[in-house]
């Protein structure tokens, strides 16, 4: 089954983030090659991406995920979501590279969601982007849950410097970039909108 169907994008729109290194091993194209796991909440996916730089373009190649449903009248646990993606990730993976057409070893990086989120269900995803890392002998890099929704929201409106009223589950938060980062210049001290609307 094909989880990407969209083209290439233009690299243009991230501004913000940096293109990945030099220090980054590149395929017999050129290109680099990034597989991500994301995992903070109740669903689980496993992506693929390619940055051209002859094109100046990056593209998804693969993206299978999995929700984790929660029985009826009852929330999703830490416990047993972290089960759920602990059960499902190897085929995740698998399928992505597959998808992609792409042997593990040919990656630049491994990245992975390190928060925030639910803790069990982060480690979960943690655990196997660092067991795939150390296997392969390919970088490890951090993503920041709530930097990379901003992100593709900031690439599918052209917005160039917006001021982002953040609205999940667990985070109700006024983000801005300054001085080179993100910045919270406010947010919710009890409970998050997200939340409040679950219960």
């Amino acid at each position: 089954m094909e989880t990407a169907t969209d083209g290439a994008c233009s690299a243009d729109a991230i501004g913000n983030l940096p293109l990945p290194p030099p220090s980054y091993k590149v395929n017999s194209k050129g290109q680099t090659l990034v597989l991500g796991i994301e995992g903070s909440a109740n669903k689980v996916g496993v992506g693929v991406l390619v940055y051209d730089p002859d094109t100046h373009t990056y593209q998804t190649l693969a993206n299978p995920r999995k929700t984790y449903v929660a029985p009826v009248g009852h929330g999703f646990l830490p416990k047993e979501t972290a089960w759920h993606h602990q059960a499902h990730i190897v085929a995740l993976i698998r399928a992505a590279l597959d998808e992609s057409q792409t042997l593990p070893q040919d990656l630049s990086a491994i990245c992975f969601t390190q928060g925030p989120g639910m803790g069990g269900p982060l480690v979960s995803c943690a655990v196997a982007a660092r067991t795939l890392a150390l296997q392969f002998d390919i970088p490890l890099v951090g993503v920041n849950h709530c930097v990379g929704h901003i992100e593709m929201g900031r690439v599918a409106t052209g917005a160039s410097d917006p001021v982002v009223l953040y609205v999940s589950g667990g985070n109700t938060q006024v983000i801005a970039y300054s001085d080179q980062k993100y910045r919270i210049f406010g947010e919710t001290i009890d409970i998050a909108i997200g939340n409040c609307l679950d219960r």
